[in-house]
């Protein structure tokens, strides 16, 4: 372990950074940021739809997701959040959630009172750009998964997921393109892509037939990325990978 640990939001630095370049004064007033780390156990809840949440949340270890409930009690699982990510930036000045946060893993985050989020923002116009660039890539990628459930085939669909997982493990320095800790079960996974875990489990077994991907336990490992995205019909535009500052994927 390191003598000097970085801070906790040395994680949302460098997030930010990826959208715009931030200058030392930038830097310190994030750095600076009044905030309280919490560990959570897999399952708990981050946000809960209908509050009114006093915090904005940085994912400093593991996995969370947001998602909805139907009338009918099914689950649409919305986004997958890692490491560095800013999860409920939009709540900071939305104000009621529509949504639920729920960690998907045990891990670490770093609470900071939305009062403050919207007062850095104003503040320091590049961080403010930043965050609304942020934004403006979840906005995407939601769009992506809604074309992803509404109009690929089961296969595709999976296949999708897997590819864009890949890339954005990568740019967050916890995985390889090629080769990953997958940490959703199938029925989560199917919760995803809006399929039962029974279809979700024959198309990974297919996807693995077929010489696509390797499975051992949760690790996944693609054999053919450029077949795999070919048929995922996976095009990382609506990633803005061009955009980071940490260069370009080689999947870009």
């Amino acid at each position: 372990m390191p003598e000097n640990p970085p801070p906790d939001l040395s994680l949302m630095v460098r997030k930010l950074s990826l959208w715009g370049e931030l200058d030392a004064a930038d830097r310190d007033a994030i750095l600076a940021l009044p905030h309280q780390r919490r560990r959570l156990d897999a399952g708990q809840y981050i946000v809960w739809d209908g509050d009114a949440p006093q915090f904005t949340c940085l994912l400093l270890s593991g996995f969370a997701y947001r998602h909805k409930h139907a009338g009918n009690g099914g689950r649409q699982i919305l986004s997958i959040h890692m490491k560095g990510d800013i999860v409920d930036l939009q709540n900071s000045l939305l104000g009621i959630a529509d949504h639920d946060v729920q960690m998907l893993t045990a891990g670490e985050i770093a609470l900071v009172p939305v009062d403050v989020i919207r007062e850095l923002a104003f503040s320091h116009p590049a961080i403010g750009m930043a965050m609304w660039y942020e934004t403006l890539v979840e906005g995407s990628i939601f769009r992506e998964w809604v074309l992803n459930i509404g109009r690929r085939d089961a296969r595709t669909r999976v296949a999708h997921l897997l590819c864009e997982f890949a890339l954005r493990l990568e740019v967050a320095e916890i995985g390889k393109p090629d080769r990953y800790e997958l940490p959703i079960t199938q029925e989560q996974l199917a919760d995803a892509v809006a399929l039962t875990s029974v279809l979700v489990n024959r198309t990974l077994m297919k996807l693995e037939a077929d010489g696509l991907i390797t499975r051992t336990k949760r690790m996944i490992s693609i054999g053919d990325w450029k077949k795999l995205a070919e048929v995922a019909d996976f095009h990382p535009r609506y990633l803005h990978l061009e955009q980071r500052k940490s260069g370009r994927s080689r999947a870009a």
